[in-house]
């Protein structure tokens, strides 16, 4: 099994692209990974490491390719007390909900029992032109809190 499970959620790509570049920072530090982009429940280990990255759309929504797996964790509220998890979230502050995707996701994740392990990162896309760099500088602190 992999030591930390990436699960990406993206529209237009941007969260799968930071994604991609924190496994691969992950896999130079050593741990092993496993990236699926919009997985079932059952591809998830139900323990574990799990590294959450998603997009916003609309109106703070969650992405198609993720939201299967947001409605099922929420319809049958499975036992994740054994997950701990990193949240990433990408957005644009001009709008409402800025990176409410991600904040959805944590808290569903926290309902069900898991543990975020350190802060949970918001990336403003009107900010950082390449998003990948803010993440790379999280990545650092939360691998030491793993």
């Amino acid at each position: 099994m992999a030591d930390i499970t990436l699960i990406s959620g993206s529209t237009l790509g941007s969260a799968e692209y930071v994604a991609e570049h924190l496994e691969e920072k992950l896999q130079d530090a050593g741990f092993s990974t496993q990236m699926l982009h919009g997985p079932a429940l059952d591809e998830l280990p139900t323990e574990g490491i799990w590294l959450v990255v998603s997009s916003t759309h609309g109106a703070g929504d969650i992405p198609d390719n993720l939201l299967p797996l947001f409605e099922t964790i929420r319809d049958t509220q499975p036992d994740l007390s054994q997950v701990r998890f990193g949240a990433v979230g990408l957005g644009n502050h001009e709008y409402d909900l800025f990176c409410g995707a991600i904040r959805q996701i944590e808290a569903l994740l926290i309902a069900q029992g898991a543990h975020r392990i350190g802060d949970r990162l918001e990336i403003d896309v009107l900010e950082h032109e390449i998003p990948e760099d803010p993440a790379e500088a999280w990545l650092e602190s939360w691998k030491s809190a793993i």
